[in-house]
């Protein structure tokens, strides 16, 4: 194999149009000024992490200055918080209230068990890292984070959505065959959610080639509409 001199590989180099309307930016930049100061969360309290909450949320540390407050369905939700270990039978409802937030949507996994599974590490039955099935945005570790270190985190991930960083949502859509796959492994092949996360990408301009792959392909096999639960009296 032959080394190649990069400097003869001629490039076709375009100038880059340059805005000359200094407003072009400026409803971007309020937009996400606004929605970095007022955050729904909806805390799903999986472990001990969640004793920290409560003094977080109150008087003491009064998250609600910073223009977070509690919400309690996905619907309506911008943060989603992980607050502790998360078990296989559990992350399946994580994932489920994941992909029934509306974007843009952010996580945050609190304690060390949403990073490597914390005291649990040795358990069969502990999904070890979040990030291998859903995104996340940032990680609050400790075991457990005090109420100043969530207020600090939540600080960060309000400053990311800001100046428009904190997009990993985005990567669920564009790398969704690699978040199902894991998915799959644990869950079986059989496993599907009632959303069509495949149509909410090409909705959003986010499919890309690592949207559909050997793992949608399954998905695709297998997945069938919601039946109505039959009632009887």
């Amino acid at each position: 194999m032959s080394n190649t001199d990069l400097s003869n590989i001629e490039v076709n180099q375009k100038p880059v149009a340059k805005r000359s309307n200094p407003f072009a930016n400026v409803f971007n930049e309020l937009v996400s000024f606004c929605r970095s100061r007022s955050m729904f969360m909806l805390h799903y309290c999986t472990g001990c992490g969640a004793i920290e909450l409560p003094p977080a949320m109150t008087s003491r540390f009064d998250m609600e200055r910073l223009g977070i407050q509690p919400m309690v369905t996905p619907r309506q939700a911008d943060i989603l918080l992980i607050t502790g270990y998360v078990s296989i039978k559990t992350l399946k409802r994580v994932i489920l209230t994941y992909e029934q937030m509306g974007a843009p949507k952010y996580v945050i996994g609190i304690c060390s068990c949403t990073v490597n599974g914390g005291m649990y590490w040795q358990s069969y039955a502990t999904a070890k890292k979040l990030d291998e099935y859903i995104p996340v945005d940032l990680y609050i570790a400790g075991c457990m984070p005090r109420p100043e270190a969530v207020i600090e985190g939540l600080q960060q991930l309000m400053a990311k959505i800001k100046t428009d960083e904190a997009n990993s949502w985005k990567k669920y859509y564009e790398h969704y065959d690699y978040y199902l796959g894991n998915q799959q492994h644990l869950f079986g092949n059989n496993w599907q959610t009632p959303t069509d996360i495949i149509g909410e990408a090409k909705t959003y301009q986010l499919e890309g080639p690592n949207t559909l792959g050997e793992h949608t392909k399954i998905l695709e096999s297998v997945q069938r509409p919601l039946e109505p639960l039959e009632m009887k009296l």
